[in-house]
């Protein structure tokens, strides 16, 4: 096993399908047999919920073993590792509590760092090959914490006629962070929720290509009832519905993501 990877996905607009890419492409990966560390950093607690039943989440969240325990503390990440029910595939559950951490962070010394301290004994034991966090819909310090703590970002973006709003926000918050983390690189644009039937899908495409020097992922996300069917069981749609649209494009999407991060 190699260099661990971290990656981050983030997207300042809600319902870009950030969380379905993460938690889907890392099952992917798992099934790939790459050992993967997902981080629900996100007071909603979706990333969790791709995997584990509300009763369980809530009950993490409420606990001492979770993301939000572990940044207040500032204490390495490795007890607070649960394993998820499909090999290669862990999990660092978060918070409701998530919702304060910018003030938790704001009078801490070097706060753009902290989580990037905090998980870096998991990254040097290198039993991961990748860990992939899931960021909140904000632009923040929090959002600024785990892109300072991750080598690439992957920014879902939804073919929608509102799905790149903010998206050159995205980008300056992005160019704010290199200044103190210049070795971030942008993996690329993963384009969601497409339904080739609309005008605006093709626009999408058309308009994310004319973007300079940022790469989009060939494999597109299309609407499919499979992935909300495997919301409501919480299980990734890779492994509720394995020969579904849905799976077979988010396993082709992890193994693009993988030859990209070579």
């Amino acid at each position: 096993m190699g260099k661990t990877i971290t990656i981050c996905f983030t997207n300042n607009k809600g319902g870009s399908g950030k969380t379905t890419t993460c938690s889907n492409l890392g099952a992917a990966m798992a099934q790939a047999g790459k050992k993967v560390l997902l981080i629900d950093g996100d007071m909603q607690l979706n990333l969790s919920l791709a995997f584990f039943s509300e009763n369980w989440v809530l009950e993490q969240a409420k606990g001492e073993k979770n993301l939000y325990c572990a940044i207040g503390k500032q204490e390495e990440l490795s007890g607070y590792v649960v394993h998820t029910p499909y090999e290669n595939l862990d999990l660092i559950p978060s918070s409701t509590l998530m919702s304060s951490i910018e003030y938790e962070l704001f009078t801490k010394w070097q706060r753009e760092f902290i989580l990037r301290k905090c998980i870096q004994k998991i990254k040097d034991a290198g039993n991961y090959d990748y860990i992939l966090i899931d960021a909140p819909p904000t632009l923040g310090g929090w959002v600024m914490n785990i892109l300072c703590a991750s080598d690439r970002v992957i920014i879902p973006v939804e073919a929608s006629p509102w799905g790149m709003f903010g998206l050159a926000n995205m980008f300056e918050f992005l160019n704010e962070v290199k200044q103190i983390t210049p070795e971030l690189e942008v993996a690329g644009i993963a384009v969601t929720k497409v339904d080739t039937r609309k005008s605006y899908y093709k626009q999408t495409m058309e308009t994310l290509h004319e973007l300079e020097d940022i790469h989009v992922f060939e494999q597109i996300i299309r609407v499919d009832s499979s992935v909300e069917w495997s919301q409501d069981n919480s299980i990734p749609v890779v492994e509720y519905k394995k020969l579904s649209r849905s799976a077979r494009e988010y396993t082709r999407l992890a193994e693009e993501v993988m030859e990209l991060c070579q």
